[in-house]
């Protein structure tokens, strides 16, 4: 599914699983990817994130140790919680078993408003 105008509807949501050796995984996957229309660098796109993340209403952080940033994020406003990344010069927005379509309008609205630049938005899942 790629869309010009994206409605975030989540046509699955992972299940958190709890392993006896620690930790916590997730099964299945659902991910909106945003790419802007110009050829930005990565660089510019966690520039961009940062400034989203630091003006919203949202509390987040990069909790771990990774070759790229991975955000947990919350959106105060509407409880929403998802993880944010950038990768391949795209914003992946990774949908976690509390997060509501709402949330991620909002935070892609956000992007674009930030931005001068178009978007589109395409969805991936992976459920076995």
């Amino acid at each position: 599914m790629t869309a010009r105008d994206p409605t975030f509807a989540i046509p699955g949501r992972p299940e958190r699983n709890y392993p006896r050796s620690g930790g916590v995984e997730y099964e299945g996957e659902t991910v909106f990817e945003l790419t802007p229309d110009d050829d930005r660098p990565n660089d510019d796109l966690e520039t961009l994130v940062a400034s989203v993340l630091d003006s919203g209403p949202y509390r987040s952080g990069d909790f771990m140790e990774l070759p790229m940033l991975l955000y947990l994020v919350r959106d105060d406003e509407t409880g929403d919680v998802f993880r944010v990344t950038v990768r391949n010069r795209a914003v992946q927005l990774h949908v976690l078993p509390e997060t509501d379509s709402e949330g991620l309008r909002r935070f892609y609205d956000r992007l674009v408003d930030d931005s001068t630049c178009g978007w589109s938005v395409a969805c991936r899942t992976d459920f076995a």
